[in-house]
């Protein structure tokens, strides 16, 4: 009997120091980094405990809470929303936080992550509720900043802070889709319909312009070229006027020079003697005068020396 009371002393005993060394090891917390404990004495808050060594009183510390403080990605499950124009869309998203008050995040909401998710879904059905389906494509960054806006307002009483939120998906109906998608065909024919017929019209003014300029170059280069052949008859008239004066007074000076009467004279006759071979050669009848040995009476029956001496004078 004495043996059985004793080894009974003996487990009870062992197992209350096993109680007191474990409760004395858990009164020692070594916190990780981007990690907060909540520390509660006698069940009531009594400090926070952030990265590093830290001592508890044991049986009278307890961690209640266990706080992650690096940013979390938290999925918004897929919810049906309808549109301003009463199109029923299924519309899901992604949303990032972070514990900024691991106190608040403890005591202030029950599960900060979930009502996180549950304000966003209805954030975003309010906000869709207000657009038209084709806005609703076009609105994304709109909502996801109306969202974060309403997530941080609660999210101060949560102490958490909402850093982004992102729509993955609105998926309208299938008929919704089809009926979409035969629009945009339509639009992109309009398109390529409208595009061909100003590309057409546009080839058809520049082969028009280019016609244009075409004539007037050429009707620009024959005025031109007239100007330039006018010019250069006159340029020729001028020259041989020019010439002919020149000539006709050097002429005037040789005759009334020294001998010059006498070389008239002389040239007239062999002049008259070219012609006269000229015509005996082509066969032509010629009338001569009687005394072809006087020169003088050859010229003066002709005339030619009473316009030389004319001339002369």
């Amino acid at each position: 009997m004495n043996t059985i009371f004793s080894i009974f002393n003996l487990l009870v005993w062992g197992s209350v120091i096993l109680i007191l060394i474990s409760k004395f090891i858990r009164s020692i917390r070594l916190v990780p980094t981007k990690y907060a404990y909540i520390v509660e004495r006698f069940g009531k808050y009594h400090s926070t405990f952030y990265a590093g060594f830290h001592a508890m009183l044991p049986f009278i510390d307890k961690v209640e809470y266990i706080m992650d403080l690096k940013e979390e990605t938290i999925d918004v499950p897929p919810q049906e929303c309808f549109t301003f124009d009463n199109v029923k869309v299924e519309v899901d998203g992604v949303t990032y936080i972070s514990v900024m008050d691991p106190v608040k995040a403890s005591y202030g909401i029950t599960n900060h992550r979930e009502a996180a998710i549950q304000l966003a879904q209805t954030t975003t059905r309010s906000i869709i509720g207000t657009l038209e389906l084709d806005k609703t494509f076009e609105e994304r960054d709109s909502i996801s900043n109306a969202v974060v806006r309403v997530l941080n307002e609660a999210g101060e009483t949560w102490g958490i802070k909402v850093h982004r939120f992102e729509i993955k998906n609105i998926s309208p109906p299938a008929t919704v889709t089809g009926a979409m998608e035969k629009q945009v065909s339509a639009e992109r024919e309009k398109r390529a319909v409208v595009s061909r017929s100003e590309g057409e019209m546009q080839s058809m003014i520049n082969r028009s312009e280019g016609m244009k300029i075409e004539l007037i170059n050429r009707s620009e280069g024959e005025m031109q070229r007239r100007i330039n052949e006018a010019e250069g008859w006159a340029q020729e008239i001028l020259q041989l006027a020019k010439a002919t004066a020149t000539s006709i007074e050097n002429l005037s000076q040789a005759i009334t020079s020294e001998g010059g009467k006498e070389a008239v004279q002389l040239q007239l006759s062999e002049k008259w003697m070219d012609q006269f071979k000229k015509l005996a050669k082509e066969g032509t009848n010629v009338v001569l005068p009687m005394n072809l040995l006087s020169l003088d009476n050859m010229l003066r029956d002709i005339g030619l020396k009473t316009v030389a001496n004319k001339e002369i004078d």
